[in-house]
């Protein structure tokens, strides 16, 4: 397969944020490799809509907390499509609500390394290929738990997505000599598997009460931000993260 168009990989995209995001890059013009561990029959849902719709897709599953994996992943994108020139930084978990008193070393380790190793891992592997052709955009979709810290038992959570805004920051000024753009999106509480699974309804009413619009978002709402930041509308923006959150955390 080879494409003239820009390429985009997207990882965590068989579900949620990740997949809108895939098939809204494809919608303005992006073949997109969709990145998924798990969640096979999602990933190739996503790339059955990107190809009904017209689009160019490919499926490739990676555990990304493994760097062995992720350069296999990144190798694999770039022999399909000749180049990588938005990398989405998406796949994470909140893998388990546990209080702080009970985390386990295991539990600490495993948050950190799904939600920011795997950050470090990826932009490493892609950056490296991104400042050969002088030009590139990444973005690192964190959290608002980054900025208030979690919600109940999701201090580790919390702790990794806050070293992702850090490491967005310090990445801004280290790539962009090369032309490398790096920003970051801060999702608040939008309507995904995520919260299927980690948020009982008592939790997330007294959530979307906390939140000016009354409403919680949906992943669409977050990926049209993070195509914005993929766009030439935002090549003046760099270590800028923005909030995707319906009010509910105001600067």
């Amino acid at each position: 397969m080879s494409s003239n168009r820009l390429t985009a990989l997207v990882t965590g995209a068989s579900s949620g944020i990740g997949a809108a995001t895939a098939v809204e890059l494809a919608r303005r013009g992006m073949a997109v490799a969709v990145h998924y561990f798990n969640n096979e029959a999602g990933a190739h849902q996503t790339v059955h809509t990107i190809r009904a719709a017209g689009g160019e897709a490919i499926a490739i599953k990676a555990d990304v907390r493994q760097r062995s994996d992720v350069e296999s992943m990144v190798a694999e994108v770039l022999k399909t499509f000749g180049t990588i020139d938005v990398l989405v930084n998406n796949a994470g978990s909140l893998v388990a609500r546990v209080p702080f008193l009970e985390t386990t070393d295991e539990h600490w380790e495993d948050v950190l390394r799904l939600n920011l190793s795997s950050v470090f891992y990826c932009t490493r592997a892609v950056a490296r290929h991104m400042a050969k052709q002088s030009s590139g955009i990444v973005i690192n979709v964190a959290s608002i738990a980054a900025r208030h810290g979690g919600g109940p038992g999701a201090i580790c959570y919390g702790a990794a997505k806050g070293a992702v805004l850090a490491m967005t920051k310090g990445l801004a000024k280290e790539l962009a000599p090369y032309g490398i753009r790096v920003n970051g999106v801060n999702p608040g509480v939008i309507l995904t598997p995520f919260h299927e699974r980690f948020t009982s309804e008592e939790l997330m009413k007294r959530m979307v009460d906390s939140i000016p619009l009354k409403r919680a978002g949906a992943s669409e709402e977050t990926a049209t931000v993070i195509a914005f930041l993929a766009s030439k509308d935002a090549q003046y923006l760099a270590g800028e993260t923005i909030e995707v959150n319906g009010g509910q955390l105001m600067d």
